[in-house]
């Protein structure tokens, strides 16, 4: 599965404010794809996925565990 993580304005408001990473992902990937995927890449606990789809992209916004903080994964992806 491809992932590429979102760094817009919004993006970076949302680890802050609720611990939750945005992924671009294919359109075919299921909830349950998204969060096993990035729970093996990440070796982090994902609580919850919603995915939206705009202009034909989806996207998979994982709100991960409290003690798994998402500024961390962040971090290692350079998004911070």
């Amino acid at each position: 599965m491809n992932l590429r993580p979102i760094t817009s304005e919004k993006a970076v408001k949302l680890i802050d404010l609720e611990n939750t990473l945005i992924f671009e992902v294919e359109r075919r990937a299921t909830k349950t794809d998204v969060k096993k995927e990035i729970e093996k890449v990440f070796s982090v606990k994902v609580e919850k996925v919603r995915t939206s789809i705009k202009s034909n992209k989806k996207f998979a916004f994982v709100k991960l565990i409290k003690s798994n903080p998402a500024i961390d994964v962040a971090t290692k992806l350079g998004m911070i």
